[in-house]
């Protein structure tokens, strides 16, 4: 007997996002490649007030390409019933994997996905792979944490749980980077830690963290926790031990072939 899976959104939300999903394409004529969940819920710890962070790509009929003013590339939808949804145009997916974009990378890992991944993005991910440069995600990473941490860090006082997970799931992407360079991080919280070979110890106070946030709403206050305070900032400070991977010759080439050879399907 097959096991089943727990499906982490709600089926009656995930009818709303998926017929969303489905007006997106009927009233811009755009083909969806990929649609998944880019958020809290996607990263591992929700909580009960988390908005559902929807995340797509998607290419255009060929002769929109043409044209000689570019459109947007970006499509954008306020939040109603706390899903948002918003995605990109390939061609800008494309660029910003060229640039070592970990926004994309995240997307193609993402646990939940709200609809079949068309076989492009399987390419697009191999893609990703083969430009993979350690030390620019690492930067990317270490900068978002900094950002995130930086006002509380080094100080006294109660600190919101939700921060916490915004400082500590870049730090452990620095650290998954630092034991495996040529592999892309996991998006996910708990498949960062087990890729992290963090101590039982504070691989536990982190899961008491997440239960915490499971059970408030995204700003509550939580109990300082000192030692995964000096992870984030003991990681986030590492990023110089990442080794650099110069951008292949042919990377702007392979990238153009693949756009070109989607947009002629």
């Amino acid at each position: 007997m097959t096991a089943q899976v727990h499906d982490p959104i709600d089926a009656a939300v995930r009818r709303e996002i998926e017929q969303r999903l489905d007006a997106v394409e009927a009233t811009e004529g755009v083909r969806l490649l990929m649609a998944v969940e880019s958020g809290s819920r996607a990263w591992g710890f929700p909580s009960p007030d988390s908005d559902y962070d929807v995340r797509f790509v998607y290419v255009r009929p060929r002769d929109w390409y043409l044209s000689l003013v570019p459109g947007r590339d970006v499509i954008e939808h306020s939040i109603v019933d706390e899903i948002d949804l918003n995605g990109w145009d390939v061609r800008k997916a494309l660029g910003l994997l060229l640039k070592s974009n970990a926004v994309i990378s995240e997307w193609m890992l993402s646990p939940i996905r709200y609809r079949a991944d068309d076989p492009f993005v399987g390419r697009l991910a191999a893609l990703a792979d083969a430009l993979l440069d350690p030390r620019a995600l690492a930067h990317h990473y270490a900068n978002l944490g900094r950002a995130a941490s930086n006002r509380w860090l080094d100080r006294p006082g109660d600190v919101p749980v939700k921060k916490y997970f915004y400082a500590l799931r870049p730090a452990l992407a620095v650290r998954a980077l630092r034991l495996a360079p040529t592999v892309r991080p996991p998006m996910n919280l708990q498949a960062l830690i087990e890729a992290t070979d963090l101590p039982a110890s504070l691989s536990d106070r982190i899961a008491e963290l997440v239960e915490a946030k499971s059970r408030t709403n995204e700003m509550s206050n939580g109990t300082r926790a000192p030692e995964i305070e000096q992870l984030i900032a003991e990681e986030l400070a590492r990023v110089s031990e990442l080794p650099v991977t110069p951008m292949r010759e042919d990377a702007a080439v392979r990238a153009s072939e693949l756009f070109v050879e989607l947009v002629n399907q």
